[in-house]
């Protein structure tokens, strides 16, 4: 069994059997994975702590031939992210980043800049001021690595620069459609004022760096939060669920 030295995130972890885990992660080698824990659960394991979700850890994994589960052998907590256990919006925050990473990602394939965009997220949460735009935020980037940058400029289902009135966002086709377009569609289309069109086009068009300055409240943070969130559905092919707490001790 080859041995796997990586960076990773926790994105979850479930109890399995009597006394073991099986944890998600995003690493920097391998790109979304499943490991199994061993009697992580057992009160003298040296895995348990370090394997729960939100954090930064230092992993070693066994790979097996026709295994699609990794074995976890050792764990070295790097970075434990304690603020997000001790307040509950950056939990929701920070929960929300690694749940729509977790369902938009295929399992074993690396992407170094995601890595980096999700640990840059996580970090930069810590000190946010306004932790749900800064997982707003960092939602709109992710849809952009991924392939899926929403579309703003004109309407993706005919191409026609002209729109008119009120700009209609459609989860379906991955942007703005024209008014024509939006009666056509078989999933609702989400309106959006010329506020929040405005908002998502400056989210998508600044730097990592200067993005944290935008700020968005009431009707445009709304609008917006809602037309993500529909995307992601698509995206996903899932609804998400919500954050269940219990998964996160504190």
């Amino acid at each position: 069994m080859p041995l796997i030295k990586t960076i990773a995130i926790t994105l979850n972890s479930r109890k399995w059997g009597d006394a073991d885990r099986i944890v998600t992660f995003y690493t920097k080698e391998r790109g979304k994975v499943r490991a199994i824990a061993r009697g992580a659960r057992r009160m003298k394991s040296r895995l348990g702590a370090s394997l729960e979700p939100l954090m930064i850890c230092q992993l070693n994994l066994f790979e097996k031939s026709g295994d699609s589960l990794y074995r976890v052998s050792q764990v070295d907590l790097v970075e434990p992210f304690m603020p997000f256990r001790e307040d509950l919006t950056l939990m929701t925050a920070a929960a929300r980043m690694v749940n729509v990473v977790g369902a938009v990602t295929p399992d074993g394939d690396p992407d170094l800049q995601l890595f980096a965009t999700l640990e840059l997220g996580l970090r930069t949460l810590v000190t946010s001021q306004d932790p749900a735009l800064t997982a707003l935020l960092f939602q709109i980037r992710l849809l952009g690595l991924i392939g899926f940058r929403p579309q703003t400029e004109h309407c993706v289902a005919c191409g026609n620069n002209g729109l008119k009135g009120e700009p209609q966002f459609s989860p379906l086709s991955g942007g703005l459609v024209c008014e024509v377009c939006a009666a056509r569609q078989t999933f609702r289309c989400v309106p959006l004022s010329r506020g929040s069109l405005a908002f998502l086009q400056q989210a998508l068009r600044l730097s990592p760096a200067m993005v944290d300055r935008l700020k968005a409240a009431g009707q445009v943070r709304h609008e917006v939060e809602h037309a993500i969130e529909r995307y992601v559905t698509v995206v996903a092919g899932r609804q998400l669920p919500p954050v269940n707490f219990l998964s996160y001790p504190s």
